[in-house]
């Protein structure tokens, strides 16, 4: 990749020599705020919908943001986060993270073993569209959001010809991320390939909270304590992704496309801070090889779209913990590798009579195939003994909907959603939807929704070894939301909007992992949850000046996620109790100002205290304390008759703060990044 960017750098003066002038010198004269126009109907399939978009900007911001980043400063939801390439999870409307349901251009990417989706592992820079779909909104996308639904796709890049586009990170604690996109376009293909590449041996500094060393005086008597300052040990890692895409137009309304992801990661697991062994006498690493692709179809009518895809995924993961035994060998403790293969299918159709109505119906299949196993667990006899499970399991998930606007200022939607895991049905999952205009001015809107919802078990919550439980019941819950929205503004001027609204939820049979007397844990179905809460949000965009530019967006919740289950024992102090690792409250808050080709970025994100057990202890750590995180960028384009260029400094964890997102598990204090990114512009007449 760095002899790459040298090549570049030597071609650039010849490849300048072929260009016309720039007669468009948008670096001189600044770039004109983006007109908006305010509409008070929403769009058909997003009636009664809660829905949060991500912009663009904040998917590009810069190529080492992970999708657990954006979410992180653009977003509401709780992202709990063990550091920079290290597993991130979510808590969506105080559920867990098995209970967001992720998808990628319609394919669940959602771990069948697991459950969940590690967030770090999306890089934001290979998603082009990204959105939210809040409690009930999440029946239309899949079923099993109890929390919500994460929705990423990608799109034809729209170049005309050949493109390029190449950005060179360098960061603090020796890391670099480098990204390369290639493109080609005409009227009938839409070419594109994007790889980014990342690598660091993570040892940044942090004051260690978990331990005390002594101050002695000269009769070696204490006479006072501090906190040291220690290295992130055994962090390493160096991420690959490679994203091809092929997308051909017929120009009769057909269009085909080709998606396929690739994956290698190779990563090291900190040490905790509570660690006391040398680094040398462990290796404690995590290996991951994915491949996803996916062939589609769409063809699209006056009043009507049929669209079918069919797609693969396969996934190698290994995990081995390594020790020195004393010799200066390393000797196995543990060596588990997991392989998953999973086919899926999909077929959707919409038909639209007139203005008023829409109907829609999707049919998805997903095949999993999983193979885990333990290949060092050592047998009574002295050998060793491979312990583990090969399971298969189908999931259909089928759903209708009608959609009805008779006037401009309503609109209702009805929906049906059927599902079946392996051989196990679900009752019908109703969703019902309706939106109103309350008033014209300011596009006051009030929104409403309620569903039914169902989530089965993991592959290693029935059949994990040791520990799996075949007898669980599938989670069921209901959820119900309501809010109101509003738009407003001056065309060329400013435009305000935001939106604030009230879920509920009741959740019963929620799995949950509990120690047995055997000595290990085993899930069972054990709580009834009700969780609940408000969600707010505000954008604001100004035209200061021609020149100056000022934008601000900001998210709220407060989310109590509370165990009304039954005592598991005479010594249980959970119930009534905050479940743990979801903050009571969360907020942050993203301002943007440019003038002309500068800009500066700053945001800030907010996270409540987070308990670490169910009993909501307030012991020493029983609890993580509440924590402020501010990030600045400050970005100049650069525009040449041969190239474009963009220098951007960013500065994370402005005020050194020292926070903790997980127990034990040590988070970088202020550190830095810098980036440029140069693209060609091959000749195009401007």
């Amino acid at each position: 990749m760095k002899k790459l960017l040298i090549i570049v750098c030597l071609l650039v003066p010849y490849l300048a020599l072929a260009q016309e002038d720039d007669t468009k010198d948008w670096a001189t004269k600044g770039i004109r705020i983006r007109e908006v126009s305010v509409f008070g109907n929403r769009p058909m399939k997003e009636i009664g919908a809660q829905e949060t978009k991500f912009d663009t900007i904040a998917l590009k911001e810069n190529i080492a943001l992970s999708m657990a980043d954006v979410l992180t400063f653009n977003s509401a939801i709780f992202v709990k986060s063990y550091g920079r390439a290290t597993l991130s999870t979510v808590a969506f409307r105080g559920t867990s993270p098995s209970h967001t349901q992720v998808s990628w251009n319609g394919m669940k990417l959602n771990n069948p073993m697991l459950g969940m989706t590690d967030f770090s592992m999306i890089p934001s820079y290979f998603i082009d569209d990204a959105s939210l779909l809040h409690g009930t909104s999440s029946v239309n996308e899949t079923g099993g959001g109890m929390g919500g639904a994460v929705k990423l796709s990608t799109k034809p890049a729209q170049s005309d010809g050949f493109g390029v586009q190449y950005i060179q990170g360098l960061g603090s604690f020796r890391t670099f991320d480098e990204f390369l996109r290639l493109t080609y376009g005409d009227e009938s293909w839409q070419i594109s390939t994007r790889a980014v590449f990342s690598t660091s041996p993570n040892d940044f500094e942090y004051r260690n909270h978990d331990k005390k060393e002594n101050i002695y005086d000269e009769d070696m008597n204490i006479i006072g304590q501090y906190y040291p300052t220690e290295r992130n040990r055994s962090g390493s890692f160096r991420d690959f992704h490679l994203l091809q895409e092929a997308y051909y137009n017929t120009g009769r309304g057909d269009r085909f496309g080709l998606n396929g992801w690739y994956i290698n990661s190779n990563r090291e697991l900190p040490m905790l801070t509570t660690d006391y062994g040398n680094a040398t006498d462990f290796d404690n690493r995590q290996r991951e090889e994915t491949f996803r692709g996916i062939l589609s179809w769409d063809h699209l009518g006056e009043q009507w779209k049929v669209a079918t895809k069919a797609g693969y995924i396969h996934t190698w993961m290994a995990y081995d913990y390594k020790r020195d035994v004393g010799n200066g060998t390393m000797a196995h403790m543990t060596r588990s590798r997991s392989k998953i293969d999973t086919f899926y299918g999909q077929a959707e159709g919409e038909y639209y009579i007139g203005s008023d109505w829409l109907f829609t119906a999707n049919l998805a299949v997903h095949q999993h195939i999983v193979q885990s196993e333990d290949k060092n667990i050592i047998r009574q006899d002295g050998n060793k003994a491979i312990v583990g499970y090969r399971k298969g399991r189908a999931e259909l998930s089928g759903v209708l909907s009608a959609k009805w606007r008779p006037t401009d200022r309503f609109g209702i939607s009805a929906t049906l959603r059927e599902e079946m895991y392996g051989t196990e049905w679900t009752p019908l999952i109703p969703a019902l939807f309706i939106d109103g205009v309350l008033s014209e001015r300011g596009n006051i809107t009030a929104k409403a929704s309620l569903s039914r919802n169902y989530r089965f078990p993991t592959l290693n919550d029935l059949y994990f070894l040791p520990g799996g439980n075949p007898d669980l019941k599938k989670e069921s819950g209901w959820t119900y939301d309501a809010g109101l929205s509003f738009a407003a503004g001056r065309e060329g001027s400013y435009s305000l909007s935001g939106s604030a609204s009230w879920f509920e939820s009741y959740i019963h049979d929620w799995i949950l992992w509990l120690p047995t007397v055997k000595g290990f844990f085993s899930p069972k179905n054990i709580k009834d949850v009700h969780a609940y809460g408000i969600e707010a949000k505000a954008n604001l965009s100004v035209a200061l000046t021609p020149e100056w530019h000022l934008s601000i967006d900001g998210n709220y919740s407060w989310t109590p996620s509370i165990n009304e289950g039954e005592p598991t024992s005479e010594a249980d102090r959970s119930v009534g109790k905050q479940l743990p690792y979801i903050p009571r409250h969360s907020a942050n808050l993203t301002g943007r100002i440019s003038w002309r080709s500068w800009s500066f970025l700053y945001k800030w994100c907010y996270y409540s205290e987070r308990f670490t057990m169910s009993s909501n202890d307030f012991t020493l750590t029983g609890k993580l304390p509440k924590y402020f995180m501010s990030n600045i960028t400050l970005e100049k384009a650069l525009s040449f008759s041969w190239a474009d260029i963009s220098l951007k400094g960013t500065i994370n964890n402005l005020f050194d703060e020292e926070y903790l997102s997980v127990l034990s598990r040590p988070m970088p204090g202020i550190n830095f990044e810098f980036f440029i990114g140069i693209t060609p512009k091959w000749g195009k007449k401007k």
